[in-house]
């Protein structure tokens, strides 16, 4: 393999991250739907940042949807990780890596509320290091995260290929001397760039 360490995004990489879907499980009306999906999700980089706390953001969201809607906004903001759809291969290859002893990380951008659910997810106990953005109030594409990932694990760049669902996310860990590859859903692509 030309890596020593394999780091993973979360969203639409191990598990899929479908707003539509997602909030479709807590409104079934389409006209309420698009209503709520600009309201929810207009303010979805700050959670990630960390720069809003997440039980403001709640009340934030409430205050702009009609009344009829308030308590669809809270149901959602508890329950959406519940949603996210497991991405099967990519469950696999991280058990195919961890039985070849190859170390495995997690960068991914997530508010604090997901992190501290993401606790509960089986494939990450696997991990032997996890870092989510909102609770370090940086996220990707800046620079810092990735320097944080590797001070904090005491990673080579040039040592780690890091799978990412964005070109932007990509990009930058080229720039901080990490490769890369934009997933596609594609498992064999990235065994085959890693030399699996």
């Amino acid at each position: 393999m030309k890596y020593r360490n394999i780091i993973f995004d979360f969203g639409n990489v191990i598990g899929k991250f479908d707003g539509h879907y997602i909030l479709r499980q807590f409104c079934s009306s389409e006209q309420d739907l698009e209503l709520l999906f600009d309201a929810i999700f207009s303010g979805w980089d700050e959670l990630d940042k960390g720069t809003v706390d997440y039980n403001e953001n709640i009340e934030n969201v409430v205050r702009r949807v009609p009344a009829r809607l308030e308590d669809t906004v809270r149901t959602f903001f508890r329950g959406w990780p519940e949603h996210i759809i497991p991405i099967r291969e990519t469950a696999e290859f991280i058990r195919e890596l961890k039985e070849r002893k190859v170390p495995i990380y997690l960068l991914s951008n997530a508010p604090t509320y997901f992190a501290e659910w993401a606790a509960r997810i089986d494939t990450l106990r696997l991990f032997d290091g996890i870092v989510f953005s909102a609770p370090l109030k940086m996220a990707k594409p800046g620079p810092e995260i990735y320097q944080y990932l590797f001070r904090t694990y005491d990673l080579k760049p040039e040592e780690c290929f890091f799978i990412d669902d964005l070109e932007r996310n990509i990009k930058a860990a080229n720039a901080v001397g990490m490769d890369g590859i934009i997933f596609t859903g594609d498992i064999a692509a990235v065994k085959r760039r890693i030399g699996f």
